[in-house]
């Protein structure tokens, strides 16, 4: 993932948690909000609920892997938080790929 791709700022996350939208899953909860820039930016986030730095750190994998390998493109111009549930410390790459694709389609905001 390139560099401007990537969420850092906190006031881009509040905006996003305070005017964007939700859709929940098994194993992610996905936050989105239109940014009106050329390109989509993403954050992979996984809190201490999850388990030790370890898990943590697994999920983010999970969930990077999942977003890359996802046939369903979110299209350009948004922000997005994907962040995990403490569901997904046993959970197999393929089930988080498959509960990503899940709420991406819920979100609404893919072309037809």
């Amino acid at each position: 993932m390139l560099k401007k791709n990537v969420l850092r700022r906190k006031t881009d996350f509040q905006s996003i948690y305070n005017r964007g939208k939700s859709v929940g899953d098994r194993y992610v909860v996905l936050f989105y909000k239109k940014n009106h820039l050329p390109y989509n930016r993403m954050a992979f986030l996984a809190s201490k609920k999850v388990g030790n730095s370890v898990s943590r750190n697994r999920a983010r994998r999970l969930m990077k892997e999942s977003y890359r390998l996802t046939k369903l493109k979110i299209p350009e111009g948004y922000d997005v938080i994907i962040i995990a549930r403490n569901t997904i410390a046993d959970a197999k790459c393929a089930e988080v790929r498959k509960s990503l694709e899940s709420a991406i389609r819920r979100t609404g905001v893919l072309k037809k």
